[in-house]
């Protein structure tokens, strides 16, 4: 682990687990509250390069990890190593390694980093002062959307990543052949062109194709506990035009939580919300943060 000490605390840039090193952007005044943030597919801690900035003017500390397949050096192979168990503890590893002497977290997720903050809030509430979803449901949610609405058209690419290596194969072919068409269509979701070349740039030239993907190919192993109710004060942002996430999901999610629970639509905003309304999301953060 690599460390700047001061006398608030210690900045770290990475942390150990299990011999896999991951990297982390860790920003903001030291000695305040910290917020864990938490990406998703196919992105890095970069989505947040945006929120951040406007959470530090606030007075926190954000921890962005580039979590399990995203770091260079913490690519375990196989599916199995993607489970949300593995993926839950690797946040608790960043919280230890960052020293804050058993103070809770806020943490805060965007799609699959979502699935990552709700499960970790649900089974882990000793360490999370407060969960933030953005975007994606509570899993039970999500899973009760998916064989109840159109939920399951808009997940087809789930069920096509769970075979092997193919997904790679598509997604490589789509990259040569077929770029400005999946811009486009990342464009059409909401995000910026040059986020949306960043990110699949990073996503075929990095070696995190495989790893990124093996998060969907590791869902047949999520152990149940991740159903769990979330006992922590709960903020759920979606957006009313997301093409991955229908309605019933987001209407669902209140089920599933038992403390004190927020939930908002931002109008006009597709799937990219950390990057397409970072100003909005900030605004209910200040609110939900200081309850």
């Amino acid at each position: 682990m690599t460390t700047e000490r001061s006398l608030e605390g210690q900045r770290i840039t990475s942390f150990e687990r299990d011999g896999l090193i991951f990297d982390v952007a860790d920003q903001g005044p030291l000695d305040r509250d910290v917020v864990v943030l938490l990406h998703g597919f196919p992105q890095t801690s970069r989505s947040w390069s945006l929120l951040a900035p406007m959470l530090h003017a606030s007075g926190y500390r954000t921890l962005a990890p580039d979590q399990r397949g995203y770091s260079p050096r913490a690519r375990p192979r196989g599916r199995f190593a993607y489970r949300l168990s593995e993926l839950a503890e690797d946040v608790l590893a960043l919280i230890e390694a960052a020293g804050l002497g058993g103070r809770k977290v806020h943490v805060v997720g965007h799609d699959w980093g979502a699935t990552v903050a709700w499960t970790l809030a649900a089974t882990r509430p000793d360490v999370v002062a407060t969960v933030t979803a953005l975007s994606v449901p509570h899993p039970a949610a999500f899973m009760r959307a998916l064989f109840t609405s159109r939920q399951l058209l808009l997940s087809w690419y789930m069920f096509l990543f769970q075979l092997p290596w193919l997904p790679e194969l598509v997604i490589r072919r789509i990259c040569r052949s077929a770029r400005s068409r999946l811009i486009a269509g990342l464009v059409a979701g909401g995000q910026t062109e040059a986020n949306a070349v960043r990110d699949t740039d990073f996503l075929v030239s990095s070696g995190a194709l495989t790893p990124a993907v093996n998060w969907y190919r590791g869902m047949p192993f999520n152990p149940p506990r991740r159903l769990a109710r979330v006992p922590v004060p709960t903020l759920f942002i979606s957006s009313d035009q997301d093409p991955a996430l229908g309605r019933k999901g987001a209407e669902l999610t209140r089920r599933y939580v038992t403390g004190p629970y927020t939930f908002r639509t931002l109008t006009g905003v597709g799937h990219w919300i950390p990057e397409q309304a970072p100003a909005d999301v900030a605004e209910l953060l200040r609110d939900h943060l200081t309850r």
